[in-house]
């Protein structure tokens, strides 16, 4: 009884013109079977419509009937769904405020990630507007227009790029490495450079490849200089000459050309002779060390001989000033002094009182001289 209660206190869907949804509102209960029900009462929703009258002809929709258009977005279409075929959500956007959503977020998702850029602290951003240079960006966040009007491209400032010659890593050429000295010879040369980006505008819009021409501006300057030198400068003490020459020839060429460049160095790896004539090389080689040994051995024998010759007329300088202040001391002194060196040297006897004669073992003297003679043997002994 709760439950049927509860089923009729329920108000009933009222159709737009006020009567109910089976038929015209009344008080009164007409017959539930009934064809035609005059009374004006409601009638049995699945019987059939009265004669001559189809089932469509009665009043306008009913309440349901326009909330299940109202869902389908109105119009019904194939299968008795809204104009696309398929129900909508009460409440939900069109389709085509979706697709206005979706274009504006993928037009904000272009501009955020073409529009700021990180700059390095070892980096420079260069950017070009449509393709001309418009300014170079500093390290940081930058923002600028979105592409594809504008380009930033990145360079690194500080980093030290090494070119060697010949290349490695293509192989190199052997004829690269050969050079004509000023003396009618070929050095075998092993070079490299280093090189730093200077200007970031001009190394990216000021030359095609800049590589390139950076490899070629070495060989050139290498060779300029290389046949200004002899081979015994190439190959021993004139290297350092050479490679700053080197150096300050590529600077001024990329200079001319507004590269953005700036040569670090040029250093000198190896250098020999052809390998057709190496070992001819070597021996030369071998034979002016030994000669520059022999130089140095015979200037250090005249700077000791000449130290010693200037120490011994010091002395004499001395010895001199000393005998003109008192000759006959300076002169006895001097006498006594040589004396002494030679009599030290030998064995020697020496007799002071006049007219005696004494012993004097002659023997013995004659067995400590260096130079004695073994007396000879007597005939008769030898014979024994």
């Amino acid at each position: 009884m709760t439950i049927l209660s509860r089923w009729f206190s329920r108000p009933s869907l009222q159709s737009a013109d006020g009567k109910g949804p089976w038929g015209s509102g009344g008080a009164g209960g007409g017959s539930g079977g009934g064809d035609d029900d005059k009374s004006g009462g409601p009638r049995n929703p699945w019987a059939q419509p009265p004669a001559g009258k189809p089932r469509g002809t009665t009043a306008g929709p009913s309440a349901l009937d326009e909330f299940l258009k109202r869902a389908r977005g109105g119009g019904s279409g194939p299968g008795g769904f809204g104009g696309g075929g398929r129900p909508r959500i009460p409440g939900a956007p069109s389709a085509t405020n979706l697709w206005l959503i979706a274009v504006g977020v993928i037009v904000l998702a272009w501009i955020v990630l073409t529009s700021f850029h990180s700059i390095g602290p070892q980096q420079r951003g260069v950017v070009t507007f449509l393709g001309r240079y418009s300014e170079t960006l500093e390290p940081g966040i930058r923002m600028t227009l979105p592409a594809p009007f504008v380009d930033v491209a990145k360079v690194d400032v500080a980093a030290i790029n090494t070119e060697t010659f010949p290349d490695e890593g293509d192989g190199g050429s052997e004829t690269d490495k050969l050079m004509l000295t000023s003396d009618q010879n070929i050095v075998d040369l092993d070079y490299s450079v280093r090189w730093q980006i200077s200007n970031p505008q001009d190394f990216a819009f000021q030359i095609a490849e800049p590589r390139n021409t950076l490899r070629a501006t070495a060989m050139s300057a290498m060779r300029a200089a290389v046949a200004t030198a002899t081979l015994d400068d190439a190959i021993g003490s004139g290297r350092n000459a050479i490679e700053v020459k080197v150096q300050q020839s590529m600077q001024d060429i990329l200079d001319g050309y507004n590269a953005g460049i700036r040569i670090q160095g040029v250093a000198i790896r190896g250098a020999q002779a052809p390998a057709q004539v190496s070992d001819a090389f070597k021996e030369v080689s071998a034979a002016q060390q030994q000669a520059q040994s022999d130089i140095s051995k015979a200037r250090g024998y005249a700077q000791q001989v000449l130290a010693k010759a200037q120490g011994e007329a010091a002395a004499f300088d001395v010895i001199y000033a000393q005998y003109k202040l008192a000759p006959d001391v300076t002169r006895k002194r001097m006498y006594y002094d040589t004396m002494e060196q030679v009599l030290s040297k030998s064995d020697k006897t020496i007799i002071q009182a006049p007219g005696v004669v004494p012993y004097l073992p002659l023997p013995g003297i004659a067995k400590r001289l260096p130079d004695a003679v073994p007396a000879p043997q007597a005939q008769g002994g030898a014979a024994q």
